[in-house]
């Protein structure tokens, strides 16, 4: 049973780098943020083994203990956390709008909306099935349990090669299967990858299905040139294709592209007035901490001064109780 509504100046749905960023700079306003972390605290930064693009930390940092620096920044100016999921939202009537949580309904002058994208399936035959069982999502989170096993990996970007990279410290063979003859990744992530003598590709080639007794034997794969298809042994298919925004709830309440991405404008609004948005969640282009980070900030600043021509209005509410 939801508790009463609960009243704030702001909330911040998501505690990934734009989230955290965003607590930072309202709570230096005096703002009181409340943030609703959702299932995983950090987002997908969290689960990265290394993070060694972000300024100020020339020998690289892990994602959990930048997350676990994010948290304690915004702690300081007085953010406060609530572990709990967004379930539902109501932004056609408001400011104030409602926001309903797993375990209580909420009312917010403001809200800036940062709950990042999620791994895209391959969506074949197996999949799911073998989701914990030999499929996964996160080599930092499973690579451990295929030490000294054969795994593949699909995809050809930044986090294929990344993460391919780190299944090296514990399989004994990574194989990175690719739909294209060259991969998107940056150059350094590329030459790195070649040199691991455990790394080998399999170009021009996409996965079928995930099969498997109890857990994941091998995948059916196809060439896109030739046609050919043929079946290869695995102990584990990581899955590294891209992302999908986490927008389900905004539909038909925030302007999306045809992708499903928040639109926002210059200073982050989305389509309702009081409504902000930052980071993945409407970023189909940079996807990295740093312009997270930087969306988070301006998301922020612009809810605060949005709140600040709200001001009036929010007192005359207040006294009204």
């Amino acid at each position: 049973m939801a508790q009463d509504t609960q009243i704030e100046k702001v909330l911040i749905l998501g505690a990934g780098p734009a989230g955290l960023t965003a607590a930072v700079y309202t709570g230096r306003a005096n703002l009181d943020p409340l943030v609703i972390t959702g299932t995983e605290l950090g987002g997908q930064v969290a689960l990265t083994n290394e993070v060694e693009n972000y300024p100020g930390f020339p020998e690289g940092v892990t994602g959990a203990e930048l997350v676990e620096r994010f948290q304690k920044h915004a702690e300081r100016f007085g953010a406060r956390f609530e572990y709990d999921s967004v379930t539902g939202v109501d932004f056609t009537q408001g400011p104030p709008y409602t926001v309903k949580t797993a375990s209580r309904t909420y009312r917010a002058w403001a809200v800036i909306i940062a709950m990042g994208a999620s791994a895209r399936r391959l969506g074949v035959p197996g999949e799911e099935e073998f989701i914990g069982r030999g499929v996964s999502y996160c080599a930092t989170c499973d690579g451990f349990f295929f030490t000294g096993k054969d795994v593949v990996v699909v995809g050809g970007g930044d986090s294929a090669l990344e993460e391919g990279i780190f299944l090296t410290k514990f399989a004994s063979r990574v194989r990175i299967i690719h739909r294209r003859d060259q991969l998107r990744a940056g150059p350094i992530l590329q030459e790195r990858a070649k040199r691991n003598e455990k790394i080998s590709f399999i170009w021009d080639t996409v996965v079928e299905e995930v099969i498997g007794d109890g857990a994941v034997q091998g995948v059916k794969v196809r060439n896109v040139k030739t046609g050919e298809v043929g079946t290869l042994k695995t102990d584990g298919v990581f899955i590294f294709i891209g992302h999908d925004p986490n927008t389900a709830l905004f539909k038909g309440q925030l302007e999306m592209d045809e992708r499903g991405y928040l639109i926002t404008d210059d200073l982050m609004h989305t389509s309702v007035t009081g409504v902000f948005a930052a980071g993945e969640i409407q970023d189909p282009v940079f996807r990295q901490v740093a312009t997270s980070v930087g969306q988070g900030c301006a998301a922020a600043m612009s809810c605060t001064r949005w709140l600040e021509e709200m001001e009036e209005k929010i007192k005359q509410a207040e006294a009204a109780g």
